[in-house]
Formats: C-alpha cells, structure tokens, sequence
C-alpha cells in the first residue's frame, strides 16, 4: 500500500508534436492524446523551438515534420538528438519522391521511424494514419535504449536465450535464396546487412520491407549503392537472378514462382496480412513452398508479428531461420516473436548476422 499522499509515478510516454502548421499540430495531439497510455508535453511551430523545448521538457518521443520554416526536420534531427541522447524521432512526411529520400537520410542519421502524413485536407479523417501514428509511438516510447551485445566476429555464437529455445543447427546445406524481413528500423538495418555481406553470399535475396509507394522505390536504390549487389524494387514477372536484391514494392504482396526452371517474382494485391502489404509471409511461404532446407530466412528489427507464420512454415521445410536481437533492434517485435516461438537457429546482434550467412554459404555441401 502507498504511503498517505503519495502517488503512482507517470508511465505515460511523453511525446512532443513538430510542425508549422496549428491545424496539424492540432490533429495530431487530439490523436495522440486520445490514448491513455500517451500524453503530448510539449508542441511547436519550428525546429528551433523544438530543441529549446526539449532541454526545458524532457520527452520519450518526438513526431517531427520535414518541411519547416527556420530549421526544418533534417536540420532539426542531430539538435534534438544531441540536447536529448536516447529520444525516438519520428519523421513526418507527404508522400513524395522528395520527402521519402529525405526521410531516408533522416533515418540514416539516427531518426527511429517515419510516419507517411496525409495531407490537411485529409488528415482529419484518416482512421488509419491515426492508428499507425498510436502504434508508432507506443512501440518506440515504450522501447527503452538497450546497449548492444558485444559481437565477436570469430567464432560467433548466437546471444544467449532468455525464456526461448533455439532450434539445433540447421542442416549444413548451401542456401539457393535469402529472404529477409523487415519493418520498423529495417531500411537502416538492411543497409548494414547488405553493406556487410561478402560476395560468397551469391544467392538472389529477397526482401519485405514494410513501406508505402515510392518510399520502397528510394529505399531499392539506396540498397544498391552500399555493397556489390545490384538491387532494385522487384517488378512482376521479372526473372529472379543470383546475386541481386529484389525489394517488394510498397502496397503489394511480393512472392516466388517457378516457370519451368525460370524463378519468377509474382507481385499481388491480395488482402493485407497482419495489416501490412508487403508482408513477410506471403513471402517467406513462396520461399519454403519452393526451397525447402535451401532457404536462409532472417528476421529483422521491426513492430508487430508479421512474417511470423511464414517463419514457421519456412522452419518446417527445412530452412534456417536467424532473428535479430533485442538490444540492437530498434523494436523487437517482428523478431521478438519468432524467437519467442522456438523458431530460430540463432538471435544475434545486427553486427553478426552478415557473418552468421556467409558461414553458411563458406561451411555447407553444395
């Protein structure tokens, strides 16, 4: 029992609302406020305001437009992350060609996430950027900063489990494809994985990012500038080749096939799956429906479960399957649950699983 007078202490996480424009700061802490488990502390018209205000109120999450007058978004985010080390920024942007290469920089620069903002106009009825934006948040504010797992590049073994197992080592077969999922933190963790795998890694990957139109199309071209493989957004029909990376466009499915000895990608718009289009499971199914124990999955950083019925479907044919993390995942909840279903032949920090595939490439049979 409490003491007389005293008082629970406030676990709501505190946000602060970034942007020019009163009506959509209005919104937005209309929005925000209207889950008990948030409250809005602080709002304001500029970046320049924003960092004096974040020294005088303490937040756990700041939602930060791009386009702003005096200091705009980009310019706002090393301020805000260097007078409040540990804050989660999430950038808030029209969908545009422009504002999703910033808004890329911008996460390559140490933002948390990015929302896709409607416009005015639209803003005030959109059910679903509401939702996102609550989700978003929630996942990132209750996110504590974690320190890294210290990765050793020889020898390395998985992180050790806390409350669930590991499978036993997969099969020491060559993987024929990798399929990798993502979502909240991935573009940032992709581009490490990528940049760090050596070119013995030859198999086709393949990629679900959770994304939306033309973010997905700036995301494919920044994946294939940091390391040898070419990439690109995959596109329907095209011939799946070795060597390359294929992204799933935003707002479709992306899946497998097989044409004679031709592997094809197949983009649908089938209903969302656990919300989301891409999803990781229509992918990682087409990938165990068709290689069985020569498929390589990996779960990155990302909020929610998808892809986690894919994982179990891609296990039980035979594949390996590595999850990211807990410390070095910006949410661990996409490989939270694959690891916390038994379905993982090793959770390793980010820094290990460039390592951890091309020792099986370099280790298995043919």
């Amino acid at each position: 029992m409490n003491p007389a007078g005293a008082h629970a202490p406030d676990t709501r996480i505190r946000v602060m609302v970034v942007d020019d424009s009163a009506i959509v700061r209005g919104l937005v802490v209309r929005m925000l406020e209207s889950e008990p488990g948030i409250v809005v502390t602080a709002t304001c018209s500029n970046g320049e305001m924003a960092v004096r205000e974040i020294g005088r109120r303490p937040c756990d999450v700041v939602v930060l437009d791009i386009e702003m007058p005096v200091l705009d978004g980009l310019a706002t985010l090393p301020k805000l992350l260097a007078a409040a080390p540990g804050v989660r920024i999430l950038m808030a942007s029209t969908l545009t060609q422009r504002n999703a290469e910033i808004s890329l920089e911008a996460l390559a620069r140490g933002a948390s996430d990015y929302i896709p903002k409607p416009t005015t106009g639209q803003l005030g009825g959109s059910a679903q950027f509401r939702q996102v934006l609550l989700e978003k948040v929630l996942a990132l504010g209750r996110r504590k900063p974690a320190t890294p797992a210290p990765y050793r590049a020889k020898g390395a073994e998985p992180a050790k489990a806390t409350g669930w197992a590991l499978l036993p080592a997969a099969a020491p077969r060559r993987p024929q494809i990798v399929a990798i999922g993502s979502s909240t933190g991935g573009p940032q963790a992709l581009m490490s994985l990528l940049a760090g795998l050596p070119p013995g890694v030859d198999a086709p990957i393949v990629i679900a990012q959770h994304m939306p139109p033309t973010f997905t199309t700036i995301l494919a071209q920044h994946l294939s500038r940091v390391g040898p493989r070419p990439g690109a957004e995959a596109t329907d029909g095209e011939t799946v080749l070795p060597g390359r990376v294929y992204l799933a466009p935003g707002d479709f499915h992306m899946e497998l096939d097989r044409c004679g000895s031709t592997l094809k990608v197949r983009l649908t718009r089938e209903p969302p799956e656990n919300f989301c289009r891409p999803s990781v499971n229509p992918l990682f199914r087409s990938v165990a429906r068709l290689f069985g124990g020569r498929a390589a999955g990996v779960m990155l950083t990302g909020m929610g479960s998808d892809g986690l019925d894919g994982a179990r479907d891609l296990v039980r044919a035979g594949g390996s399957l590595v999850a990211q993390d807990e410390a070095s995942s910006v949410v661990w909840g996409m490989p939270g649950a694959v690891a916390q279903a038994g379905l993982c032949h090793a959770v390793l920090p980010l820094a290990g699983i460039a390592p951890y595939l091309a020792g099986l490439f370099e280790k298995a049979r043919p």
